[in-house]
């Protein structure tokens, strides 16, 4: 015995029952009864009619009680190094008393200060030799690269 399934509502059309709709572009549907043509015409979707097979699907609706509910599996938090730190230095590090960390830490924090303030002053003094030196050779011209070629120099404009 052949039996179709209703294209709205998903369930079972008997040999002698039901009804086919042909649309214009020869697509066929199959309806068990009137209300589920209806709401097809209707343009209704089934998924949120409650008595669809699609509804029911959707809303997980008559499952029966042999599916057990799949287990959730627990993460395991792993210890692992990062770069630039193994394992054992950072648990050495965790193990540390608060204010021996905050003591190295003080001391880094300074250590880093003062490397840079000797940098900066390196800097400054870089700076004002190299100025000393653009001060004696100012008479002595900077010259672009056309000028070095013997390219003829810009005319000074005389007024704004």
């Amino acid at each position: 015995m052949r039996t179709y399934d209703d294209t709205f509502s998903g369930q079972k059309i008997y040999p002698g029952k039901g009804k086919l709709y042909v649309r214009g572009d020869s697509k066929i549907f199959r309806f068990q009864n009137g209300k589920s043509e209806s709401l097809f015409l209707q343009r209704k979707n089934p998924r949120r009619i409650a008595w669809t097979v699609l509804y029911r699907r959707q809303h997980k609706k008559g499952i029966s009680e042999e599916v057990a509910k799949k287990r959730t599996r627990r993460t395991v938090k792993h210890q692992r190094a990062i770069v630039g730190a193994s394992l054992d230095v950072i648990k050495e590090r965790r193990n540390q008393r608060p204010e021996a960390r905050a003591a190295a830490r003080q001391q880094a924090i300074k250590d880093a200060k003062d490397k840079k303030t000797a940098s900066d002053s390196k800097k400054k003094a870089e700076k004002a030799k190299s100025a000393a030196a653009g001060a004696r050779g100012q008479a002595q011209r900077i010259q672009s690269k056309q000028g070095s070629k013997g390219a003829a120099p810009k005319p000074k404009p005389t007024s704004r």
